[in-house]
């Protein structure tokens, strides 16, 4: 997806809202170099803090592989210091935060205090079915963190990342063992969550759909809010031939 004629939109947080596998991630990689904004992923930031070594590293792998969230306040903690950070001053997208209602208020006033005065919230909806078949097919990048699908030609192989040719691996936290409590939680705290957002506007998103048509809609809407000229982009380009079996 290339670069849009007018990639600068008022300072804005785009927020994800859907369950592990519905695509947030994927949509975050497409979306962030096209608006020119950073990813901030508190799944990724958890993740580094796991291989850190440290003591709330330790302790933050194990509510990691459990399948639990971790508490409102030490999320809280980590995103704000995350988005005082200079690269996020034109606006940021959010994968994975708020997950609760004391999250998002908590946000809300955190925009106030970094004036950030626009806001965009899509709720990405797709049924456990498909993201049970997402998650137990879903491989990252051990190195750069790259999200990929494994495909049903794929067998037993090893498979690398097109990047930077590091072995993708299964996460702990997509484990079949793991997936209905991740589920269980999502649930019981999407919500309220979605609840608080459609009373300040909330875009429903058929998760379903390829990452290219999903992708499309998100740049047109956060396009249609914007008080600057709209982002223009092209139609994605065809897969080269003799790429990999597995797909982003």
């Amino acid at each position: 997806m290339k670069r849009p004629e007018w990639s600068y939109l008022e300072p804005k947080a785009i927020i994800l809202v859907g369950p592990p596998g519905s695509g947030k991630g994927t949509q975050a990689a497409r979306v962030s170099p096209v608006l020119g904004i950073p990813t901030v992923s508190t799944g990724e930031m958890l993740r580094r803090e796991c291989q850190s070594g440290s003591a709330l590293g330790h302790a933050v792998k194990a509510i990691l592989a459990s399948g639990q969230l971790v508490s409102d306040d030490l999320m809280n903690q980590v995103v704000a210091s995350r988005l005082r950070e200079s690269d996020c001053r034109n606006g940021f997208i959010l994968d994975g935060y708020p997950r609760t209602v004391a999250q998002a208020r908590f946000l809300e006033n955190l925009l106030v205090e970094l004036n950030v005065p626009g806001r965009v919230v899509f709720h990405f909806d797709i049924s456990n079915k498909d993201v049970v078949s997402r998650l137990t097919r879903r491989l990252q990048c051990a190195k750069c963190g790259r999200i990929f699908s494994m495909s049903a030609t794929a067998g037993d192989r090893e498979m690398l990342c097109d990047r930077d040719g590091s072995t993708l691996v299964h996460r702990p936290d997509d484990d079949a063992n793991c997936i209905p409590e991740r589920l269980r939680l999502y649930e019981k705290n999407a919500n309220p969550l979605l609840r608080f957002y459609r009373q300040r506007g909330c875009h429903r998103i058929r998760a379903n759909r390829s990452p290219e048509e999903v992708a499309r809609e998100i740049l047109a809407v956060v396009s249609s809010e914007s008080t600057t000229p709209r982002v223009v982009f092209s139609r994605p380009r065809a897969k080269a031939a003799g790429q990999p079996s597995y797909s982003v």
